[in-house]
Order: C-alpha cells, then structure tokens, then sequence
C-alpha cells in the first residue's frame, strides 16, 4: 500500500500539465458535449456507480468532468484486488449520492490513457508499484491520489477536499449512480455532517467568499487547534485569495528582473503553486532563501513553509524541499 497524497485542491493545481483533450478523439469526429455522461456503465457489473472507459472514449470521459468530478481507477485483472477496489469506490460514490463517478480503464487494454496520463503519475509517485492507480480528474485535469487498494473508510477527507475543489471551481453535478444498497449503515451510524463553521465555509467557498471561508476556518482553528481539516482549508483558501487578482505575465517578470526581492518570489511561487507547478514553487523559494539574509530570508523561509502546508506533510515533495531548505540555510 502506497500513502495517499495530499494535492492543492484547484482545478487550476494542474492546469496545462497534461493534455488529455485529444484522446478518442478521432479525424472529422466532432468533441463530446461538454455535459456527457462520462464513460459507459460498466457492461460486467451493471453498476451505474462504475463506468468503464477506454481510449476511444476517453474524450466524453474528459468532457464529463467538466460538469461531474470524476474518479479514475486505472486497473488490471491479473490483481483483482484493484477491480474490488473500484467497485468499493462505486459503493462510495452512491454514499455520496453522485458527487462523484467513478470511471474504471484497464491498464493492458488502453495504451493511450496510460501513455497521457505517464508524466504526472511520475512526477507525483516515481515508480508506480502498486496497483490500482487511482487519480480524481476536475475540468479535463489529473490529480493524483494514491496506488494501492485503501481502507474506504479512511478515503472521505480525500474525497471531501477534492470535492470542496469542486465547487470552488463550479464544478456542481451530479451522477446517475443508483440506490445506497439496503445494507448500509442506518441512519445514525452514519458519518456526522459537517461543524457549522466548517460548513460554513464550504457554503463560503460555493459562493466565491473566500474572505467568508478564511474566517469560518480561522474561527474553527480558535475552538479545536489540532482541526488538521480546518488548517489545511485556510491554507488553500488564504493561497487562492492571494492570488485571485494577480496579474500572471507581470508577476513572471517582476521575478525575472528582481530574484532577491522577496515580496516577488513569493507571488510568483504563489501562481507557480496554484498552476501545478509545485516544485518550481518550492526551488524557487529555496533560491530566494539562499540570495538573502536577515528579516528577507525569514521571510521567504517562512512563506515557503506556509505552502509545504498547502501541500501537505506526506507529499514527496515537500520532503525533498524540506532537504533543499536545510541546505540553503546552512
């Protein structure tokens, strides 16, 4: 089993980093609707909750993500634990009555999928050792989750942060996925919803009040400091906020022309990080700690650990900048 890994929940997190647009896409076919159904039901399980996708119709699955998140699970039958697996998460998506779908491709059968989709799981997990490979997909983008069959009942805050994503990029539909089966929890046994103040900050983020948001998440972090939920909220809130007016192509050469002047890096690592370029948010950062000194250098040291937080602790990434960092101040 592989750890999960925790993303900056935006669509904009991975914008441009894989093009999936043209996959069965074919000459003179016109592209899928932006509102199709994504993928096909699953033709073995009859499961509304699980479509399968192949490389010839992988666009609808692309363009349905623009209205319904998505969740790919990249499976093989010769490890059946990874076709169990996406029926498990079927079953969850019915527990979220559609929030989401989940779209099943067989690895060995869909060559096209696997070799778009190659560079981001890379960079994400280096090797991929394990199997299923699971990845949300929000607007046409990949996000990647984690490889390996996990325990469902510990994937909801994943789940719930990619949805939170969702509707902060207006990305609200629903799926067909059937009936919660009748051997579900009863009704008190069921998952508690949401504190007010975290409620009321996904209500926030749904009406693009991102000052609202910080607020809840701030006033959730006053009641219960150890709400790991409620910290990393106000991390991606507060990084969305400070980047929701800027100026993309004047902030690139604000950095370019001045690479000791702090207040720059951090803009521009700021842009860099909600377009999905992680690591070059992060060396850049690193860089600007190594040219400066003083009050400057605790500056950027100190932004630069605030996005490891957007990030996450877990991340590859942020271990290997947290190497970097070590080194640049000593």
């Amino acid at each position: 089993m592989v750890p999960m890994t925790q993303q900056p929940f935006s669509a904009a997190a991975l914008r441009g980093a894989v093009d999936l647009s043209g996959l069965g896409k074919r000459p003179g076919q016109a592209p899928a609707a932006p509102g199709s159904t994504p993928g096909e039901a699953s033709s073995a399980s009859g499961d509304p909750a699980l479509r399968q996708a192949d490389d010839a119709t992988f666009e609808s699955v692309v363009n349905g993500s623009m209205t319904v998140p998505t969740v790919l699970v990249l499976w093989t039958p010769q490890v059946p634990e990874s076709v169990q697996h996406a029926q498990a998460l079927a079953q969850l998506s019915r527990e979220y009555e559609g929030r989401f779908v989940v779209v099943g491709v067989e690895l060995s059968a869909n060559p096209g999928i696997v070799q778009a989709l190659t560079p981001v799981l890379q960079q994400t997990f280096g090797q991929v050792d394990a199997l299923p490979i699971v990845l949300g997909l929000l607007q046409g983008q990949p996000m990647p989750f984690y490889l390996g069959v996990q325990d469902t009942s510990q994937l909801r805050p994943l789940f719930d942060k990619f949805l939170e994503a969702a509707v902060a990029n207006g990305v609200t539909g629903r799926a067909d996925v059937g009936e919660v089966p009748s051997q579900e929890p009863a009704q008190d046994e069921e998952d508690a919803p949401l504190s007010p103040l975290h409620q009321q900050a996904y209500d926030a983020i749904e009406a693009g009040d991102l000052d609202g948001a910080a607020t809840a998440y701030e006033q959730a972090l006053q009641a219960d400091p150890g709400d790991d939920e409620a910290r990393l909220g106000l991390g991606q809130v507060r990084l969305l906020r400070r980047t929701q007016d800027l100026d993309v192509d004047a902030t690139r050469q604000a950095a370019a022309e001045r690479p000791s002047d702090v207040a720059a890096q951090v803009a521009a690592a700021d842009l860099e990080l909600v377009g999905g370029h992680v690591e070059d948010a992060f060396l850049r950062l690193v860089d600007t700690v190594r040219v400066t000194s003083g009050d400057e250098r605790n500056q950027a040291r100190e932004h630069l650990l605030e996005l490891f937080e957007v990030i996450g602790a877990q991340d590859p990434r942020v271990a290997a900048a947290r190497r970097s960092l070590t080194a640049a101040l000593f």
